[in-house]
């Protein structure tokens, strides 16, 4: 696993500046007052800082954006970033100072000095994050980088500071393992190989149970297994279990759509993009994000995470448009396009999550359709629910953390689209309000009374170019918005 930069926090200590190699940061608010640690930089370098700081380019930064002073004379330091930040900062121009923090910063370590910052914990996890790199299928040197440079936040009262921070390792090791999951190839990262990776996160104390073909047979997950049977790698259902709440009480659960290549099936994709289907199982790889940083953080809450692991190939022995499948509920589905494969992968398990856990809420992830691309871009996932509170309380944790969402609409009109003549339902209505219809054939397989939240997240999973805290490629979007809600509505 790709393992993020080490994160320190120490007093304020002038003296050290002028030694230190590597990467020194300061702040300075839009006054241009600089303050004790800026004060000696500024004295080492015999003034150059607060000229620059002075110019026309400086002021025209808006907060959290940067310029580099490189290999300043008086200085040990191969670089000086100068981050325009008030001391007050909200925390999205303190997380999008660190970011900037982290994108500059390589292998050398970095000296950051806060001073009197408010929002430092928020600094230092986009800071963290930002400085993802995904190497493992490089070759030479590349292939085993030596690991980036800790970072050292100076501060006032680091003891606060790092308090503040306690779970940042956790959420990032979170976000990290997401991102190496969404970002391995399809011939690396197979159905079998997942579900070891799951598997191993016992050791933090989760319960992992994985379920073959056999045993999903015997529970009569046949839309799931329709799914996979084309493909030579087996199908499995993957349970996680993080029991930090009180005995008994009913867990949130998380569902993800896991399909580690999808071709289309025989409804088979264009060759071009095709190559970008190894994110297809973007929503298991946030559920199992979310998963690790709770329970490396030791969340008081009761979680349950289910993700189901397929592959989508064309075969002799794939199902085809105009196939009735049976779900696990009992509802028989007419298969009109196999592309639309993600839906019979999420009912079963879905289904299964509440016949057996029973949960205080369920929340599916999926890289489901197009359709959400073409209506909220790579800016925001959809989101659509049967629970208005439920549904705030995410969108409220999204905002909270600066990951995009947007509400959507469910409605009778929209699940009429989805009624089949020869089965009780079809997998796909059309081109038309594709992304809804396609919650509301989820919302077939949501018992009454199960508050529900749907997340499309085909759109933010993984992206062409670089985002507020990730550079282009997988994004581990959502492990910290459900980091969020569990601590705000589950937990205390």
């Amino acid at each position: 696993m790709t393992m993020p930069a080490e994160l320190k926090f120490s007093e304020t200590d002038i003296d050290a500046i002028a030694g230190f190699e590597g990467r020194v940061v300061v702040f300075v608010g839009e006054d241009g007052k600089l303050d004790p640690g800026a004060r000696r930089v500024n004295k080492l370098m015999r003034g150059a800082l607060e000229r620059m700081v002075a110019s026309k380019g400086f002021s025209k930064l808006e907060p959290g954006q940067a310029r580099d002073m490189a290999f300043p004379s008086g200085l040990a330091a191969e670089a000086v970033q100068v981050i325009r930040l008030e001391r007050k900062a909200t925390g999205a121009q303190a997380r999008r100072a660190g970011a900037a923090i982290g994108q500059a910063s390589g292998r050398k370590p970095v000296l950051v000095l806060a001073g009197a910052l408010k929002p430092a914990a928020d600094l230092a996890l986009a800071a963290v994050l930002r400085g993802y790199e995904y190497t493992d299928q490089k070759g030479g040197d590349a292939a085993s980088p030596e690991p980036r440079g800790a970072i050292t936040v100076m501060v006032g009262r680091p003891e606060e500071a790092a308090a503040a921070a306690a779970d940042l390792e956790a959420l990032a090791g979170g976000v990290f393992f997401t991102r190496d999951l969404v970002s391995a190839p399809a011939n690396v990262l197979t159905t079998t190989s997942f579900a070891e990776q799951l598997s191993a996160l016992g050791t933090l104390g989760l319960e992992v149970e994985v379920l073959d073909e056999p045993q999903l047979e015997e529970l009569g997950m046949r839309a799931l297994l329709a799914v996979g049977q084309g493909s030579e790698s087996p199908s499995k259902v993957v349970v996680m279990q993080w029991n930090g709440g009180a005995d008994g009480a009913a867990p949130l659960a998380l569902i993800g759509k896991g399909v580690v290549f999808d071709t289309g099936g025989i409804s088979l994709k264009p060759a071009g993009g095709m190559e970008d289907m190894t994110m297809d199982m973007g929503g298991a790889g946030t559920v199992a994000g979310a998963m690790r940083a709770l329970a490396a953080r030791k969340a008081k809450a009761n979680v349950v995470g289910i993700v189901g692991l397929v592959e989508n190939m064309p075969d002799g022995r794939a199902q085809r448009p105009g196939d009735v499948v049976r779900s696990m509920k009992g509802d028989t589905i007419e298969v009109i396009n196999t592309d639309a494969e993600g839906r019979l992968v999420l009912a079963d398990i879905m289904w299964y999550a509440q016949e057996r856990f029973s949960p205080a809420g369920m929340i599916d992830l999926a890289t489901l359709t197009g359709a959400v691309i073409v209506g909220l871009g790579h800016e925001n996932a959809g989101v659509l629910s049967n629970d208005d509170g439920f549904c705030e309380s995410f969108l409220s944790a999204a905002r909270a953390e600066g990951e995009g969402a947007w509400r959507l609409p469910l409605g009778k009109g929209y699940a009429k689209m989805i009624k089949s003549d020869i089965a009780d339902i079809k997998n796909s209505a059309g081109r038309a309000a594709g992304t809804i219809t396609a919650a509301e054939f989820l919302h077939c397989f949501v018992k009454e009374g199960t508050p529900w939240i749907h997340l499309d997240i085909a759109g933010v999973a993984s992206t062409k170019s670089d985002g507020p805290l990730a550079p282009k490629g997988a994004s581990g979007w959502g492990v910290l918005s459900l980091d969020r809600l569990v601590r705000d509505r589950f937990e205390g």
